[in-house]
């Protein structure tokens, strides 16, 4: 069974079934879809939850204790505990949540489990980034609140507001309304909102980006001296195998003296 489970075959089968749930819980939110094709849409999503049951079962009696060891196999055990829920009146929460199943496809294909892995791996590196994003925009709101609250009382009235202003200019939002309302006023402004811009988009995100790039290409390696690891352990068990097949057939032979059968020696003396 390990070995099918393990096969290429078996994950797409899986893949396949894991979409096609997806799109007929999609396809559930419609009521017209419903009233015509409701018991079709109900039966394979019942389909689907025994083809997941199964599935899920079987890798525990597979695995068994190292099951428990995947981060991954506990994602999977809990969307399926909730699709395993009945879907009375009182549950329309855990109802909802049954598109859950589709982020299944993060721990089936390996792709997205790699790509999931490096962000996760990225955090750490991240906290530093956004600490130092934070106190630019600390920084920077002190700063505005006390240059232009007095000429744009909108958006840099204290520093609450300020603070949610220099966000929405971070990402982009409206900026060029706020900035020409404050020039209107103070025209020098210019050089406060391109020198914050530079710092908080230009270099402080690219810092995310290089920091999850970094940590998605050590996943990367990570995961191929693995597998280089693998096929190490699998020539070396094959080596052993060998080795005892050799002790074994050379233990079976007839015993032989200078390179020559016992049985020869025999024939050859009483010739003689």
């Amino acid at each position: 069974m390990r070995a099918i489970l393990e096969t290429r075959s078996f994950e797409r089968a899986i893949v396949t079934v894991i979409v096609v749930n997806a799109i007929t819980i999609g396809c559930e939110t419609s009521a017209f879809l419903v009233e015509h094709a409701g018991g079709l849409l109900q039966a394979i999503d019942r389909i689907a939850v025994t083809i997941f049951a199964g599935e899920l079962a079987a890798r525990l009696y597979v695995y068994r204790g190292s099951f428990f060891r995947d981060p991954w196999n506990w994602a999977d055990l809990t969307i399926v505990l909730v699709a395993l829920v009945p879907a009375g009146g009182s549950a329309s929460v855990l109802r909802t949540l049954r598109v859950l199943r589709a982020l299944r496809l993060i721990s089936t294909v390996p792709s997205m489990r790699r790509v999931v892995s490096g962000l996760l791996a990225a955090v750490p590196g991240m906290a530093s980034i956004i600490g130092l994003l934070l106190l630019v925009m600390y920084v920077s709101a002190v700063m505005a609140t006390e240059m232009f609250g007095p000429v744009a009382p909108a958006y840099f009235a204290d520093l609450p507001t300020s603070l949610f202003t220099l966000f929405q200019i971070m990402t982009g939002e409206s900026w060029p309304d706020i900035v020409q309302q404050v020039m209107s006023a103070r025209p020098w402004a210019w050089i406060f909102f391109v020198g914050y811009i530079l710092v908080s988009s230009f270099v402080v995100l690219n810092l995310f980006i290089a920091v999850v790039v970094n940590a998605m290409d050590d996943e990367n390696t990570s995961e191929e001296e693995q597998r280089t690891d693998d096929r190490l352990i699998a020539i070396m068990d094959e080596i052993a195998r060998l080795h005892a097949k050799l002790d074994s057939l050379q233990a079976a032979a007839p015993a032989t003296r200078n390179g020559v059968p016992a049985v020869a020696r025999r024939g050859g003396a009483s010739g003689g």
